[in-house]
C-alpha cells in the first residue's frame, strides 16, 4: 500500500488574515512493521519548515498546518505531537486537534526568546498502535523589528591630543540590536547628532557608520580654548533607515589634552631684589611668568636659569610649585663692600621641550638686579595697639581687619615682610603669612574667660628677611560687642520657706545670673509655668525689682512638710528675650517665730515617718546621756564652791548597774541634777579615794557619808547624793533615811579665807540661822 504525500507552500506572515488555507501534511514513507501491504518508497523530498512570524496579534489559538494519514478512510486515526514547545518545557506552545490532525500554535512567539522549534507529529489507531512513522516538523520564528539599538554605556570617554590632524582616531562606541543581525532589522548605523561647543566648526568628528569609531574631520584643535567637546551619537537599525528604523542615542565626552604648544613667558624683562649681607637661604627676588598650557603638567612647569651675572655661584632660583614663581635665593653670602650688586640673566622653559614647530619667544630671557644692603631695621605696626569692634558669635572663617606692618628700609632693601601669631589665648585668630589679614578660626565669645572687660587681645609678629632677620610685634584688640545669646540661670536652686504664712517670712527671694551684659541680660521676667496647674495654684512669684523676685506660697495654702521642686520660667531683656525653665527645689517645714524650720519640722521636712522620728529622738537621749560626763555645771560657775566632786553616775554605777537603757527613756519628768563635775582643770584639793566595791552596800554608804563629813570640799547640802538609778532590793534601805553625823553646829567661817570664790557660801552659812 502506498501513502500519499501531499504539501503546500509553508505559512507566511499574516497568511491566515488574507484567506490562505494552511498547507495539509501527509504521512509518507514505510509503514511500522507488522502493517499491511507494506511497501518501502524511496524517500525523494524533506518537508519544508514552518515559518511563523513573531508578536503575532492572534487570535489564538492560530492554525499552521494539517497531518494527516490516507489510512483514516479505513480506520480511526489518532495524531498527536511530541517536542519542545508541545510536550516538553515550553509546553503547550503547539498542539494538535488529535481527531482532524490540525495543528496549533496557542501564543505569540518571541524569537528573541526562542528563533526555532523541532516537533515530531504521530499517528496511532484507537488501541495505541503506530500506524505511520513520526514525521519531522521544523518551525522557524520570523523576526520582526520589535528591538531598538542598545549602547553598552550611555556615557562614552576619549580623548584626543590638541593640535591633531584630520583623521586621527579618537574613540569607540558600539550598540548591541537583539534582532536578527543577518536582516535589516539588526543592522545598526551610526551617526553624530550634535557637537558642543561648535569651535572652531561645528563638525570637527565624524564616526564611521558601520564601526562606531569616532575620528577628527578638520584641524583646529586647541585644548587652550576648548578642553572638551559633548558629541550625542545616534545608533539606527533597518541599516539606518529614519524612517522605519528604531534608533537610540548616546553621549560621547571628548577631553582635548594638553600638548607644550605654548613657551612660558616672563611678565618682565627686568626684575629686581635686595640682598642683606651674610645672608643665606633666603629669598631675594620673585620672578612671574605665564604659561597657557595644562597648569602643575610638565607642559607648565617652568624651569628657571641663571646664565650670567653670577660667575661665582652666589645665586640660584626655585620654582615656586605652586604659584610657578622663580624664586631667587642666596645660596652664598654676599659682601657689601665687595658687591653692591648683582645683574643676573635669566631664562625660563618648560620641564617638557616644545611641540614640534613651536618657536620660543624673546620674552623667555629677563634680566635680574639684586641689590645689597648692608642695615636692616624691625618692621613695626603703624597703629600698635589698633582697636576693632566685632559682634561676638562670627563664625569661624570672618575676616576681621588687615593688620600689616611697614619696613623703614623698603625703600632700599625691597624686603618681603611675613606675618605670624605671637599670642593668641583662645587660638580663635589666623594670620595670613604675606599680607597681614586676619581671619577668625572659631567662633568669638565675649563670655570667655580670655576676654577682659569685653576686650580680646592677641599679639602678632612680623618678621622681614633682612640680615639677621628683625622683627616687630603689634597688638590687636578687639571690642567683642554682645548679643543675646546665653539664656538666664535661677539663683538660688534650693531655699526652705515655712509651711504657713507669717507676718515675718513671705518667701523665697529669688533673681538670675545671665553671662551676657546690657541690655542682653536684666531686668529679668520670672514666671511660674501653666502646667502642671498645681503650681500656679499653690505658689506665687511677685516683682520685688528689675532683677529680683519673691516665690512664694499662696494666701491661706497649706503644704505638707517637704521637698517641692517648683519650675521657674525665666527671660532676659534681650532682643529677642531668651528664655530658661529651671527648677528651685524649696523645703517646706514648720518654723519658729524667727522664720526657721525648727528641729522637728526639718525632720518632718525630710519626709521621715513617725517610727524614724521616735527612733532619732532615742537616739539623741543617749547622746545626751553619755555627754554628761564632761559637761559644764548648770549653774552658774560664780555660785560654784566645787573644786573637785565625785560624779553621782559613777557612784550609782557602783550601787548597781542597770540592765538597759530603758528606764532613762521612760523616766517621767522631775528633779534632774545640776552638780556635774566642771569641766575645768582639777582642784589643788586631792581626790578623795574611791573605795572598792564593798561587800555590804550599807558599809559602802557609811564609808561614803563619812567621806563626805571629813571633806572640806563637799558640797554644803545637807543631803545625800541623788542617784538616777538606786535599783531594787538595796540591803541599804532607803538612803533618804541617813543623816550626816555633822550637825548645824560646824563652823563655816574659814570658807572667808578662801577667796571670792567661796564668799557666797560664807555668807550663806557663816552667819548664822540665816
Amino acid at each position: 500500500m502506498m501513502f500519499r504525500r501531499f504539501f503546500k507552500s509553508p505559512l507566511i506572515p499574516n497568511a491566515m488574515h488574507q484567506g490562505t488555507p494552511p498547507p495539509v501534511i501527509t504521512f509518507s514513507g514505510s509503514r511500522p512493521n507488522g502493517s499491511k501491504g507494506l511497501r518501502r518508497q524511496k524517500r525523494d523530498w524533506v518537508i519544508p519548515p514552518i515559518n511563523v512570524a513573531e508578536n503575532s496579534r492572534g487570535p489564538f489559538p492560530q492554525m499552521l498546518v494539517s497531518i494527516r494519514s490516507d489510512q483514516d478512510k479505513d480506520i480511526s486515526i489518532r495524531y498527536s505531537i511530541t517536542g519542545v514547545g508541545a510536550d516538553q518545557p515550553p509546553n503547550e506552545v503547539f498542539n494538535i486537534d488529535p481527531v482532524l490532525g490540525k495543528m496549533f500554535v496557542t501564543k505569540p512567539l518571541d524569537r528573541e526568546h526562542r528563533s526555532s522549534y523541532h516537533l515530531r507529529a504521530h499517528a496511532v489507531d484507537m488501541n495505541g498502535n503506530q500506524v505511520e512513522n513520526p514525521i519531522d516538523l521544523y518551525i522557524f520564528v520570523i523576526d520582526m523589528n520589535d528591538n531598538r539599538p542598545e549602547f553598552k554605556n550611555q556615557v562614552y570617554n576619549g580623548s584626543v591630543d590638541e593640535g591633531s590632524k584630520p583623521g586621527t582616531y579618537v574613540m569607540h562606541v558600539s550598540a548591541f540590536d537583539g534582532d536578527d543581525n543577518t536582516t535589516a532589522n539588526g543592522m545598526v548605523r551610526y551617526r553624530i547628532l550634535s557637537q558642543m561647543p561648535h569651535s572652531p566648526i561645528p563638525n570637527m568628528f565624524t564616526i564611521n557608520s558601520e564601526t562606531g569609531d569616532i575620528v577628527t574631520v578638520a584641524p583646529g584643535l586647541d585644548r587652550e580654548k576648548v578642553s572638551q567637546y559633548t558629541i550625542i551619537v545616534q545608533a539606527t537599525d533597518m541599516e539606518g533607515n529614519l524612517n522605519f528604523g528604531l534608533s537610540n542615542t548616546a553621549t560621547a565626552i571628548i577631553t582635548v589634552t594638553d600638548i607644550n604648544d605654548n613657551p612660558p613667558m616672563l611678565t618682565s624683562r627686568t626684575f629686581s631684589g635686595e640682598v642683606p649681607e651674610n645672608r643665606v637661604d633666603l629669598a631675594v627676588a620673585n620672578l612671574t611668568v605665564i604659561d597657557a598650557d595644562q597648569p602643575h603638567s610638565p607642559n607648565w612647569n617652568a624651569v628657571y636659569r641663571i646664565i650670567s651675572g653670577d660667575p661665582s655661584g652666589h645665586f640660584t632660583i626655585r620654582t615656586d610649585p605652586v604659584s610657578n614663581d622663580g624664586l631667587v635665593t642666596v645660596m652664598k653670602p654676599v659682601d657689601f663692600e665687595m658687591n653692591r650688586a648683582f645683574m643676573l640673566t635669566v631664562v625660563v622653559s618648560n620641564q617638557a621641550h616644545l611641540a614640534s614647530g613651536i618657536q620660543s619667544a624673546l620674552q623667555s630671557t629677563a634680566g635680574v638686579t639684586i641689590s645689597v644692603q648692608d642695615v636692616n631695621e624691625p618692621p613695626y605696626f603703624p597703629t600698635n595697639p589698633k582697636h576693632i569692634r566685632f559682634e561676638e558669635g562670627v563664625p569661624a572663617g570672618t575676616s576681621l581687619t588687615t593688620f600689616s606692618a611697614s619696613d623703614p628700609d623698603r625703600l632700599q632693601m625691597q624686603q618681603t615682610i611675613r606675618y605670624s601669631k605671637l599670642s593668641d589665648l583662645a587660638d580663635w585668630l589666623s594670620i595670613n603669612r604675606t599680607n597681614g589679614q586676619i581671619v577668625t578660626t572659631a567662633m568669638l565669645d565675649r563670655e570667655s574667660i580670655y576676654v577682659k572687660n569685653n576686650i580680646y587681645e592677641a599679639t602678632f609678629l612680623a618678621t622681614d628677611n633682612g640680615s639677621p632677620a628683625a622683627s616687630g610685634t603689634g597688638t590687636l584688640q578687639i571690642y567683642l560687642i554682645d548679643i543675646n545669646d546665653n539664656p538666664p540661670a535661677l539663683i538660688p536652686r534650693e531655699s526652705q520657706i515655712c509651711e504657713r504664712v507669717n507676718k515675718n517670712v513671705h518667701g523665697v527671694n529669688i533673681t538670675a545670673a545671665d553671662a551676657d551684659t546690657d541690655p542682653n541680660a536684666g531686668p529679668f521676667v520670672f514666671e511660674l509655668p501653666n502646667f502642671p496647674s498645681s503650681i500656679r495654684r499653690n505658689w506665687t512669684i511677685s516683682r520685688i525689682s528689675g532683677d529680683f523676685a519673691r516665690l512664694g506660697l499662696r494666701y491661706q495654702i497649706y503644704l505638707e512638710p517637704g521637698v517641692y521642686e517648683v519650675p521657674v520660667i525665666v527671660s532676659d531683656s534681650g532682643n529677642p528675650p531668651l528664655s530658661n525653665r529651671s527648677v528651685i527645689k524649696v523645703k517646706v517645714c514648720p518654723c519658729d517665730e524667727h522664720g526657721d524650720c525648727t528641729t522637728l519640722g526639718a525632720v518632718a521636712a525630710a519626709g521621715l515617718g513617725t517610727g524614724a522620728i521616735i527612733s532619732i529622738l532615742i537616739c539623741i537621749i543617749i547622746l545626751l546621756k553619755k555627754e554628761r560626763h564632761t559637761k559644764q555645771l548648770l549653774i552658774d560657775p560664780e555660785d560654784d564652791v566645787r573644786d573637785n566632786i565625785l560624779k553621782y553616775d559613777e557612784e550609782g554605777s557602783q550601787l548597781q548597774q542597770p540592765d538597759s537603757l530603758e528606764h532613762i527613756i521612760s523616766k517621767p519628768p522631775g528633779v534632774r541634777r545640776v552638780d556635774e563635775r566642771p569641766v575645768i582643770p582639777e582642784s589643788q584639793y586631792p581626790i578623795r579615794p574611791v573605795v572598792p566595791h564593798p561587800g555590804d552596800i550599807g558599809d559602802f554608804i557609811h564609808e561614803g557619808l563619812r567621806a563626805a563629813d571629813n571633806d572640806p570640799t563637799a558640797p554644803p547640802y545637807d543631803s545625800l547624793l541623788v542617784f538616777d538609778y538606786e535599783g531594787s532590793g538595796s540591803t541599804a534601805g532607803s538612803v533618804s533615811s541617813l543623816n550626816s553625823s555633822s550637825t548645824g553646829d560646824q563652823d563655816y567661817d574659814y570658807l572667808n579665807d578662801w577667796g571670792p570664790r567661796f564668799k557666797k557660801l560664807a555668807d550663806m552659812y557663816g552667819g548664822g540661822e540665816d
